[in-house]
């Protein structure tokens, strides 16, 4: 999805939303949003599992005023649920949120750098209420307003020690983690009210190997002798 723009009294809004899976029920929702004026400008399928796909749709509604009335329009379709709704000053594009993970991630000067760079760009991208980059039972860095120290660091020992939820496959619907395995570092994205999905975990890892790969690299280059700078033919004694 990309930033559109928008007419007075209109509004951007991100509909999540549970549908069939089966030919015809997205065009019956698209028609259903056409019905309330919404424009449809970004589609993001986000899961597809046992014959339901979830997902997330990019609307211009003319009218912000009928944001409720979209919502019961989209339910009147067979099959399907709209697990969110939720206005925004702009619509994600995943594409370019790849590559500006990267760069903010790759542009790190240091270790703390780049541990404030990896929760401030989770918890901006994800939506997320709160982030955090922690290594054992420290938090190295943090985004909005995380839980208290404590239960950070029971989430992080619970993530790392669960296969499934370290590999993406699966997690608490309010909680996503990925394990950066050579640092020894976990990063928690917290959200309420709007589930985590298969999609946005497989992304949270793809930034964390990222980011784990330029860990390895700063870390080996803090840790490696300074030149020396002992005049050529100097002795000590």
């Amino acid at each position: 999805m990309s930033e559109a723009g928008t007419s007075p009294g209109a509004a951007c809004v991100l509909l999540r939303v549970w549908l069939p899976d089966r030919p015809g029920a997205l065009g019956a929702v698209a028609s259903r949003i056409g019905a309330v004026r919404g424009d449809i400008v970004g589609i993001d399928v986000l899961e597809r599992n046992d014959g339901v796909a979830i997902d997330e749709f990019g609307v211009v509604l003319a009218d912000a005023d009928n944001l409720p009335l979209l919502v019961r329009e989209v339910e009147e379709v067979d099959g399907c649920r709209v697990e969110n709704a939720t206005v925004v000053s702009h619509f994600p594009d995943p594409r370019l949120d790849a590559l500006v993970s990267v760069a903010l991630v790759c542009e790190a000067d240091d270790l703390a750098a780049l541990q404030k760079a990896l929760a401030t760009y989770a918890g901006t991208a994800f939506g997320a209420d709160w982030a955090a980059v922690m290594v054992s039972d420290q938090v190295l860095a943090a985004c909005g307003n995380p839980p208290a120290d404590s239960y950070l660091v029971a989430l992080a020992e619970g993530a790392a020690s669960s296969p499934p939820v370290a590999s993406g496959v699966t997690g608490p619907a309010d909680l996503a983690a990925a394990v950066l395995e050579s640092a020894g570092a976990v990063l928690l994205v917290g959200r309420t009210g709007n589930d985590f999905r298969e999609r946005e975990r497989a992304q949270l890892l793809a930034l964390a190997r990222i980011a784990d790969h330029v860990w390895r690299r700063l870390d080996s280059r803090s840790s490696a002798p300074g030149p020396d700078l002992s005049p050529i033919g100097a002795t000590t004694g």
